[in-house]
């Protein structure tokens, strides 16, 4: 029976480099795997989007923005506030939302530009 052994290694200082990578940043994957998954729907990410170009917004601005009612809006936020991404605000009977994570607006500016820069 033929054995499945791994082929040899090619670059040695590679592997080691990208084995170092992974061991370090093993704790923060399964949380960067979660937000993909999180930008992985249109509404959840136009919501991080308008909210990383404004200071807050209420739900219902939100929903009249997107397009959705203010119970679909309101999920989608829900989501997100679940995950760390978004925290929130009570003014009277509005509830209003803001980003967590300041860094969460240079990575989605980050990616714009990526985006724009490849469909040239």
């Amino acid at each position: 029976m033929p054995r499945n052994d791994p082929p040899a290694t090619i670059d040695r200082a590679n592997v080691a480099h990208a084995r170092k990578l992974l061991a370090r940043e093993r704790k923060q994957l399964p949380r960067m795997a979660m937000l993909y998954k999180l930008l992985a729907n249109e509404a959840r990410l136009k919501i991080l989007l308008i909210l990383s170009a404004t200071e807050k917004m209420c739900v219902g601005d939100l929903a009249q923005v997107l397009e959705l009612s203010n119970a679909a809006t309101s999920q989608q936020l829900k989501m997100l506030r679940e995950h760390g991404w978004l925290r929130s605000s009570a003014n009277g009977k509005l509830v209003y939302y803001s980003l967590a994570e300041p860094g969460l607006a240079d990575a989605l500016a980050g990616d714009l530009v990526l985006l724009r820069q490849a469909g040239r």
